[in-house]
């Protein structure tokens, strides 16, 4: 009767009640699980990894509260979000959700949107002194995320919108590739550049997260995560999250852990590649292919690997090289398009075969 006053409902044990035992044990459960890539993204401007430059100029304006048009750009996972993020909530504390307009590339960012939420959001006026009576600066931030797949109008629509609300909003944009901005938003924009994060950095940020986790990390499994994620920093946390929630919690990562989790292909069939195609049996060629697909390993995968496979290899010829590596580009192509993963595998054994032959 006491669990179905407190909830409109009847529980058979006490134990189902709100407030009971396993409730509070669903709550911790949904604490532990919050991915990693959030739990330690920066929380000031000073967390942020490597970049320099930025962090040095962010920190300079967060001095005087005064900000800049904003154009960040690089590779994925380099901490272009995460920084302006950081800033934000150094400059408006308390107050960050009410002054930040976050757009990402899963919203609709058509001219339309662009001409309704982000120029109405622009022309609110901010004030300059937070809830608490302390000073804050008098303007807003409108973070664009992943900028370049933005419309050509809807970036024309956003032109005129950063001219005229200057005095009231900030616009942040965040992209991978700053050629798809259009000339007249970068220049308007101050522009950094954010580049691959250096192997160290990315290690000394993979301990400090086990030591805050209590993992025990095999020395060589940081190296594999380092030359897996290719600077990406988020990629290399997440690695190692999926690692310790497949392992367990009292178990040591190793190298081997690493390599069945991120779905790298093994050397041997980058070997057995090039040792087949120097056969010139295309039966076994078909084997080989057939072999890979029933082990599930992604041909997008080992096309990437077999770039620098071949290109590092030294029983192959210059020419040899060459006319691999440009078929490789042109099967990459089509595997991106939507092409049939055996198609593109057999065309470029095809080619393969034909130029170990011809040389």
């Amino acid at each position: 009767m006491h669990a179905f006053l407190k909830t409109g409902k009847i529980t058979d044990s006490p134990s189902k009640a709100v407030g009971s035992g396993e409730g509070l044990s669903e709550k911790r459960t949904k604490a532990h699980s919050v991915p990693w890539v959030e739990k330690y993204r920066p929380k000031s401007v000073d967390d942020v990894v490597e970049q320099a430059e930025v962090v040095a100029v962010l920190r300079e304006s967060l001095s005087t509260a005064d900000l800049p048009n904003l154009l960040l750009y690089g590779p994925p996972g380099t901490g272009k979000t995460s920084t302006i993020l950081a800033a934000a909530r150094q400059l408006f504390g308390d107050m960050f959700k009410e002054r930040i307009l976050e757009l990402n590339a899963s919203d609709d960012r058509g001219i339309a949107v662009i001409r309704n939420k982000v120029k109405t959001f622009a022309q609110l006026t901010a004030s300059g002194i937070r809830a608490d009576g302390k000073p804050c600066p008098p303007f807003k931030i409108v973070i664009l995320d992943e900028a370049d797949a933005m419309t050509h109008a809807a970036q024309a629509a956003l032109r005129r919108t950063m001219e005229k609300e200057t005095k009231t909003t900030r616009f942040c944009l965040v992209c991978n590739y700053v050629s798809r901005i259009i000339e007249p938003i970068t220049s308007r924009c101050t522009k950094f550049r954010f580049k691959p994060l250096g192997e160290e950095k990315v290690i000394e940020r993979l301990r400090y997260i086990c030591e805050q986790e209590n993992l025990d990390v095999e020395e060589q499994a940081y190296r594999d995560i380092v030359d897996i994620s290719g600077g990406d920093l988020r990629r290399a946390i997440t690695t190692l999250q999926s690692c310790h929630r497949l392992k367990g919690k009292d178990s040591k990562i190793e190298h081997t852990d690493i390599m069945e989790m991120s779905g790298v292909v093994p050397g041997s069939y980058l070997e057995d590649f090039v040792s087949v195609c120097k056969t010139a049996n295309y039966g076994k060629l078909e084997d080989y292919v057939r072999n890979l697909t029933h082990d599930a390993y992604s041909v997008g995968q080992l096309f990437e690997q077999l770039t620098d496979f071949v290109v590092m290899h030294d029983g192959l010829s210059d020419k040899q090289k060459s006319i691999i590596c440009d078929k490789l580009g042109e099967c990459c192509f089509r595997l991106q398009g939507g092409g049939s993963e055996y198609i593109q595998i057999m065309d470029l054994g095809c080619v393969t075969i034909q130029a170990l032959q011809a040389n």
